[in-house]
């Protein structure tokens, strides 16, 4: 049976070194990821977190792996677990992230994939709904300096 797959591609007015920092940087991720720092050395092999305020308080893991590639201002990949708070079989619950830039013109074209997936993985459509928010805010930041207002 073939793997579920979440992909997405988009093209950001900005250079790859700002939509890059804006993933990887503290500041950035707050703004994108729900306000949520990304932890890690960025080794290949080295744990990572997306860590800040939820069910566990201030700390709460929201997401967690282990980095697979990572080359600054191009592409990265890692493993992904949801957070230990969400689901109690948290650790076989593993996915995989690849992001992918490349200049295009004076514009950054970002590709995501969000693969290997496993059967009845009960986080796929919340994953699907989450991405679209994240991408289209990081355009948006990227390009204006501010966040979507959805209302929340």
């Amino acid at each position: 049976m073939e793997s579920k797959e979440l992909k997405y591609d988009l093209y950001i007015g900005a250079a790859p070194e700002k939509v890059w920092d804006l993933l990887v940087s503290p500041e950035g991720c707050r703004q994108l990821f729900f306000g949520c720092e990304l932890q890690s050395s960025f080794e290949v092999g080295a744990p990572y977190a997306y860590v800040g305020p939820g069910a566990g308080g201030d700390a709460t893991i929201h997401v967690y792996g282990n980095i697979l590639t990572f080359e600054p201002h191009q592409s990265m990949s890692y493993t992904e677990h949801p957070g230990p708070s969400y689901y109690e079989n948290h650790e076989e619950l593993e996915t995989r992230v690849s992001l992918y830039l490349e200049l295009v013109g004076n514009s950054t074209k970002v590709t995501l994939v969000n693969d290997n997936w496993p059967d009845n993985h009960p986080g796929y459509s919340k994953a699907a709904d989450s991405w679209v928010y994240i991408l289209s805010n990081l355009k948006t930041l990227a390009e204006t300096g501010k966040t979507l207002d959805l209302g929340w």
